[in-house]
């Protein structure tokens, strides 16, 4: 006969083996949520209209050119990041927001430059931020034919390469073959024009003369090239800024391009009146690139008030997939076609679709 007292005090195998395993359970999810995940939150974003106003002013600034008044939306929009370099993110954030609507858990290396500090990554959003707003300026006025001068200035020759010896810090490079630079022809696109080993004529402006040279190209794994690196900047005829403020990357440079051409066009009305909304990064020569993101951009622009949003071409398949239900897609792929498209929105027609 067992004894009563020995009974009540001793503890089954069974609950035994469930007291370990609750510990285990307590143990792992506080170690869980302690320990930090590589992995990146992005969810939608604010949504800003290009042709709106911030708490200071326009949000694109033009002055001493005459300025349209505009109506409708030509909104960026953003997406909004949680991780990252020096954050902290656990298992259970990542799981809610797996769970959650438009929102997307993506590992911290297609987000962040592997190594890269916090304050490397402002520093590098707020330069692409910076470039961008110059770019989209560049696209906008090369677009409208408002003349603008562009310089190819020479920073550095490469040793044993043609321009070596020959072309100097601060030469800047205003013709190829003839060809002036400006927004749709950069020095470098018109070297790049022939085949590596071809001779190239540069006009070179040097201490305020101008000087022909003639130099043969090297073949540089299969590219044409004279040697020379290259910053671009810009003199414009009249001031445009921005005010923006804790946003960063390039991805706003189509809709601030198309913000300036409706203020800068004569009657403006680019949007006829619609929320039009888009994203893209741009070129000089007003070529849309691709950017990250899309599908929460496309959520937070539909929970804003768009009805149309003008994609890169090389985004279609991402955002087809998850277009928001009232959202019209609109596939772009220079800023040229951008117009065109939004021209045909106004007149009724089809435009370009994914």
């Amino acid at each position: 006969m067992r004894e009563p007292g020995r009974v009540r005090g001793r503890i089954s195998r069974r609950g035994l083996t469930l007291l370990i395993a609750g510990i285990g359970v307590v143990v792992s999810a506080t170690v869980a949520a302690r320990l930090p995940v590589p992995y990146v939150i992005e969810s939608p974003g604010p949504t800003l209209n290009t042709l709106g106003r911030t708490t200071s002013g326009p949000l694109i600034q033009i002055s001493g050119h005459p300025v349209s008044k505009t109506t409708g939306h030509l909104n960026m929009v953003t997406v909004s990041l949680q991780g990252g370099p020096g954050k902290q993110f656990n298992v259970f954030m990542a799981l809610r927001a797996w769970l959650t609507p438009h929102t997307a858990v993506v590992p911290e290396q297609e987000v962040f430059i592997p190594g890269q500090s916090v304050q490397q990554d402002v520093q590098q959003d707020t330069e692409e931020m910076a470039n961008s707003q110059q770019t989209a300026t560049v696209a906008a006025l090369c677009v409208l034919g408002i003349h603008f001068t562009t310089l190819d200035t020479i920073e550095a020759t490469e040793k044993s390469l043609p321009a070596a010896g020959v072309l100097r810090r601060g030469d800047v490079i205003t013709a190829v073959d003839g060809k002036a630079v400006g927004c749709n022809a950069s020095a470098a696109d018109l070297i790049r024009a022939r085949r590596p080993g071809a001779p190239v004529d540069l006009t070179i402006r040097r201490g305020g003369k101008t000087q022909p040279f003639r130099l043969k190209t090297a073949d540089v794994q299969g590219e044409p090239v004279v040697g020379v690196q290259v910053e671009e900047s810009y003199r414009f005829p009249f001031a445009i800024k921005f005010d923006l403020q804790n946003i960063g990357g390039p991805s706003a440079g189509l809709m601030f391009a198309l913000g300036i051409v409706d203020k800068l066009t004569p009657g403006g009305n680019l949007a006829g009146g619609r929320f039009i909304a888009g994203t893209g990064e741009i070129s000089a020569d007003g070529t849309v690139s691709p950017i990250g993101g899309i599908q929460q951009k496309m959520a937070g622009a539909r929970s804003a008030g768009a009805t149309v949003f003008l994609s890169p071409a090389a985004n279609c398949s991402d955002a087809l997939g998850a277009l928001p239900a009232g959202m019209r897609l609109v596939k772009v792929s220079t800023l040229r076609g951008a117009l065109q498209a939004l021209a045909a929105l106004k007149a009724g027609r089809a435009t370009p679709s994914c």
